[in-house]
């Protein structure tokens, strides 16, 4: 089966629709301890720029005053560890999640990702999250259809090491899809392997390919945080009702445009500012 490449006209529907901030779901993102809280905001910025109707940041009660002067429209929950998740996790508005971003490798971090796979929700797993699967079985023993990964070429080899031994460096496109198939049928969830050629595989065999090359190239793209902007595009999109593999898939062509509606400069602190105009001309 050859994978589709992403167009403006293979996206879905992406103009928001009129309604209550709650029929645009309602994101929840984890946010790492003092010092680490960058991530999780920039996450939780693109998220409400994607479209979902309310955000929050589920913080560690040391990192509440440095969260709380940094953000507005992003609400702040204060969490202490997997059990106060698991409470605030009761209110079924919560519709979708992200963890991983700067949210730290200890023990704290291993009960929140638990609790998100628990869950069964919609959720993005990022960064942290993924070198923490990578470590412990058990926690990639509850991914699920509903879970979006999103490693990059060493996570995708921590994950995968099997998988990942014969790509090398700048892996041939053809064996890249290949190995990112057999990834999201080996865990039963969507794999969104980023590069220049970022592939998107879905465990039922379905892929997707959005190359950023030619009239789409970015490369002012490798700056840091860009792959956490890129998350919370995706969890945007899930807690308003898009599938996985279609969040996944949008989100890559959005972040990618946006990149390219500014040009050399870009930082990720900008990227979520530009998607109201590149949402604009999708328009009908």
């Amino acid at each position: 089966m050859t994978p589709q490449s992403i167009t403006r006209e293979s996206l879905p529907a992406l103009a928001k629709q009129a309604g209550h901030k709650f029929d645009h779901g309602h994101a929840l993102v984890l946010c790492g301890g003092p010092g680490r809280t960058g991530a999780a905001r920039m996450v939780a910025r693109a998220a409400l720029r994607a479209g979902a109707g309310l955000v929050t940041l589920g913080v560690p009660p040391a990192a509440q005053l440095e969260v709380a002067i940094q953000v507005t429209a992003v609400m702040l929950h204060r969490l202490k560890d997997a059990a106060d998740l698991t409470t605030l996790l009761e209110d079924s508005r919560l519709n979708a999640l992200c963890a991983g971003p700067a949210l730290g490798l200890d023990s704290r971090a291993a009960g929140l990702v638990r609790s998100v796979l628990d869950s069964r929700r919609p959720c993005v797993l990022d960064a942290d999250a993924l070198t923490l699967m990578a470590r412990d079985p058990l926690l990639s023993g509850q991914l699920h259809d509903r879970c979006v990964l999103t490693p990059h070429g060493g996570e995708f080899a921590r994950l995968f090491p099997d998988l990942a031994a014969d790509l090398g460096d700048d892996p041939h496109l053809d064996d890249k899809v290949s190995a990112t198939r057999a990834a999201a049928a080996r865990v039963g969830a969507v794999v969104l392997f980023k590069g220049v050629d970022t592939v998107i595989a879905d465990p039922d065999g379905g892929c997707a390919v959005h190359s950023a090359r030619g009239d789409r190239a970015a490369p002012w793209l490798a700056t840091a945080g860009a792959g956490d902007v890129l998350s919370g595009m995706i969890v945007g999109l899930l807690a308003r009702g898009f599938a996985p593999t279609k969040a996944a898939r949008a989100a890559s062509w959005l972040h990618v445009s946006c990149a390219l509606s500014f040009g050399p400069g870009l930082i990720a602190e900008d990227l979520p500012d530009l998607l109201p105009a590149v949402l604009r001309k999708l328009a009908p």
